[in-house]
């Protein structure tokens, strides 16, 4: 398992353990002899089947967010308004057995980019609770875009550690309009 990777073992379809970087032995618990006997019966392709699945851990960088339909607030100079907003994140996968069992599944190959979806959705409902919490009058929206990311990027983890294996190390509040 090389540096910035897990690897995980899936052995008759269940999670078995997780490889952390380094040169791993994995040995069988039956005889050779054995299971070259039962295979025999299966033209000498074994009935035991496993998988491992490589994971990627280090940070992923440059990926975007945005809202696509406006979100109302209510402000107390204009009224109730319209804002969307946009920005960039970085991910980490972090829990690789949540990972392979909520997202990943029987998928081969899964890429982070199919994750933007969920990623979009996570972000753009978490925006609108920190908006609405924050109580920042529109015109101050741009001076707390710091505060504002990082309330963002707290409620962002909290919906989608446990549940998916994932973190954001970083999440940046660009432009809201």
């Amino acid at each position: 398992v090389r540096p910035g990777q897990l690897a995980v073992f899936v052995h008759e379809g269940k999670l078995a353990d997780v490889f952390e970087p380094g040169t791993h032995v994995l040995e069988t618990n039956n005889i050779p002899i054995l299971s070259t006997l039962q295979g025999w019966k299966h033209g000498f392709d074994s009935p035991f089947k496993c998988e491992v699945y490589f994971i990627n851990t280090r940070v992923v960088t440059d990926l975007k967010w945005g809202i696509p339909n406006p979100i109302m607030m209510r402000d107390s100079e204009f009224g109730p308004i319209r804002l969307r907003a946009f920005g960039t994140y970085t991910l980490r996968a972090i829990y690789p057995k949540a990972l392979i069992t909520e997202l990943v599944g029987t998928d081969g190959v899964f890429q982070t980019d199919e994750l933007e979806t969920l990623m979009r959705g996570v972000i753009g409902s978490s925006f609108a609770d920190v908006l609405a919490s924050s109580e920042i009058a529109a015109f101050d929206l741009a001076s707390n875009y710091t505060e504002i990311g990082e309330k963002l990027r707290q409620a962002v983890c909290e919906n989608i550690d446990d549940e998916y294996g994932l973190e954001v190390p970083q999440l940046f509040l660009v432009n809201v309009s």
